[in-house]
């Protein structure tokens, strides 16, 4: 399913059903960013605004962008904040949306819906003042080799989003291509057990 209606179908539900992915990259995003200092934050993939809130409280101004119109529905009845503006757009092409520029941009559980990482780095590292800062936190690749991929129940079966393989290579070289290093990388796995196959990869970039 293509990931507009995935999730437009997915909004209803998104928020009270069990999801291990979606509750990691929440405890990971807060831990990478908590040292991190910012503004104003470009919030790629906003969802239902389970990372929105705790992003406001530290920034005077955040952009929420989703691709999905029920998630941002979703999240503009959760948060009502005079820093906070909604935006609806697909980053897979210009990014009109973005009038300005940030300290600050993240993508949560987004990337591996977007098959041309360059486009995407291009865009983000355009929007960014120097010096700042590129989060991103995505389902572990070595998840992806199992099979791994979002998916949510309906009453007509699984659901399954469309999604495409990242290496950790294919991010930090989309990165360097555009004029972004890497200062810190981490990996996150359920119940803390380093010996099972990690869940969420966060990379935190900056610009040069």
């Amino acid at each position: 399913m293509n990931p507009k209606k995935a999730y437009n179908s997915w909004a209803s539900q998104y928020d009270t059903n069990e999801n291990k992915t979606r509750d990691l990259e929440a405890k990971a995003l807060r831990e990478v960013l908590s040292p991190v200092s910012f503004k104003s934050c470009l919030e790629i993939g906003c969802g239902t605004g389970k990372n929105t809130e705790w992003l406001r409280k530290k920034a005077d101004h955040i952009a929420a962008v989703d691709l999905s119109e029920a998630m941002l529905s979703k999240a503009k009845q959760k948060i009502q904040a005079e820093n906070v503006e909604f935006l609806l757009a697909d980053i897979n092409g210009d990014w009109h949306f973005a009038r300005k520029t940030f300290d600050l941009v993240t993508f949560s559980l987004v990337l591996e819906h977007i098959e041309n990482l360059e486009h995407v780095f291009e865009e983000a590292s355009k929007r960014l003042i120097p010096g700042g800062y590129v989060y991103i936190g995505e389902l572990h690749p070595f998840k992806q080799y199992t099979g791994t991929k979002a998916r949510f129940e309906t009453e007509e079966g699984v659901q399954i989003v469309q999604c495409y393989n990242h290496h950790l290579s294919d991010f930090t070289q989309a990165a360097k291509n555009h004029g972004l290093k890497l200062v810190e990388l981490n990996e996150y796995f359920d119940d803390k057990d380093r010996n099972s196959i990690p869940r969420i990869l966060t990379l935190l970039f900056q610009k040069s």
